[in-house]
């Protein structure tokens, strides 16, 4: 098991023992997922990445300054 710290701005390092163990590197990309009080922390494989990529701009439709009055006090 390893351990790291979350810093004051939520932050924290990846051990280098687990990014060589599961080949992490600079740019890649990491899936949090919460099972109750556990959280899983993945690597998004090549494929998924992709939509990762574009995902901000197919929100992006729904971030206009008219969508943030809309549902500004919800």
């Amino acid at each position: 098991m390893q351990l790291a710290k979350i810093n004051a701005r939520g932050r924290l390092t990846i051990p280098k023992s687990v990014r060589e163990a599961v080949n992490l590197g600079a740019g890649d990309v990491i899936a949090f997922e919460i099972k109750g009080d556990h959280v899983v922390v993945r690597k998004v494989n090549e494929g998924k990445s992709d939509y990762m990529r574009d995902l901000p701009q197919v929100l992006s439709e729904w971030s206009s300054p008219q969508d943030e009055e809309a549902w500004g006090d919800l």
